[in-house]
C-alpha cells in the first residue's frame, strides 16, 4: 500500500514541477517577446507559425495580411519568397519604427510542381497518390521587415529553405482513407508533417520546422545578426 502511495507522490510531484517549468519558459518567452520595447508582428493567422515562434522564444502578435496574392514565377523558391514579401509589405505598412513584421508562406512541390491546397476530396486523393512511395520538397519563404524611423528606410530580408521529405508506399485503402479525412482539406500538398499523415512520413532532410511552416533556426539568426537577442537580454538586467 505505502509503495504504490509512494508512486503516486512521485508522480504528483514530477508532474508540479513539470508545470513550473512550463510557466517559467511562457514567462521568458515573454521577455524575450519584448526585446527592448521592440514588437515582433506574425503576418500570418496559422497557428504552427505562431507556436514555432514561441518555442524560440518569441511571442508575437498576429495581424493577418489581407493582400492581394500575385506571384511572377513558376519556381516554388521564388513563389514562396514573393508572397511572404507580398504579406510583410502589407502588413508593415503605417507600423511604429523598431517593428518587426514575419511574413512567411510554405508550398509542397512534386517534380517542381507545386501542390497547393485542395480543392476537394478527390484532389486530395490524386495529390497522396503523387507524394506516396517518393521524395518531395517543402518550400517556406521568409520576409523580415525591421521598420525604421520617419523619413529612413526599412531593413528587410527576404529568404528561404528547403526540406526534402520522404514518404512511405501506401496502399489503395490507405490513400483512399485518408483523402476521405478533413485533414487534407486545408493544407498544402494535403498534408501535415505533424498530423494523421505523419504514420505514413519515412524521413525528412532538413529542417522539421520548416516543414511545419516556419524555419525558426533561420528566422533566429537573422535576429541575431540584428542584435535582437542582445537587447532582450539588457532589457531584462535593468
Amino acid at each position: 500500500m505505502r509503495k504504490d502511495m509512494t508512486l503516486r507522490e512521485k508522480t504528483q510531484q514530477s508532474a508540479g514541477k513539470a508545470r513550473q517549468n512550463t510557466k517559467k519558459t511562457r514567462q521568458s518567452a515573454g521577455k524575450g517577446a519584448a526585446m527592448g520595447n521592440k514588437r515582433v508582428v506574425l503576418a500570418s493567422a496559422s497557428p504552427r507559425r505562431s507556436e514555432l515562434l514561441r518555442q524560440i522564444g518569441l511571442v508575437p502578435e498576429i495581424l493577418v495580411s489581407h493582400v492581394e496574392e500575385k506571384v511572377s514565377s513558376r519556381i516554388p523558391s521564388q513563389v514562396v519568397m514573393e508572397l511572404a514579401r507580398q504579406k510583410a509589405e502589407d502588413v508593415a505598412q503605417g507600423m511604429d519604427p523598431g517593428v518587426i513584421v514575419i511574413g512567411a508562406d510554405t508550398v509542397v512541390a512534386a517534380d517542381g510542381r507545386i501542390l497547393g491546397k485542395p480543392s476537394d476530396h478527390e484532389e486530395a486523393y490524386q495529390m497522396a497518390c503523387l507524394l506516396q512511395g517518393r521524395r518531395h520538397q517543402v518550400y517556406t519563404g521568409v520576409c523580415m521587415i525591421q521598420k525604421a524611423a520617419d523619413g529612413g528606410t526599412d531593413q528587410k530580408t527576404v529568404f528561404y529553405d528547403e526540406t526534402d521529405v520522404e514518404v512511405e508506399p501506401m496502399s489503395e485503402e490507405e490513400l483512399r482513407e485518408y483523402s476521405r479525412m478533413e485533414e487534407p482539406m486545408d493544407k498544402a500538398g494535403a498534408y501535415a508533417v505533424q498530423g494523421y499523415f505523419a504514420r505514413y512520413i519515412k524521413r525528412v532532410n532538413g529542417s522539421y520546422a520548416n516543414v511545419m511552416g516556419l524555419p525558426v533556426h533561420r528566422v533566429y539568426q537573422e535576429l541575431k545578426m540584428r542584435g535582437f537577442w542582445e537587447q532582450a537580454e539588457e532589457k531584462e538586467h535593468d
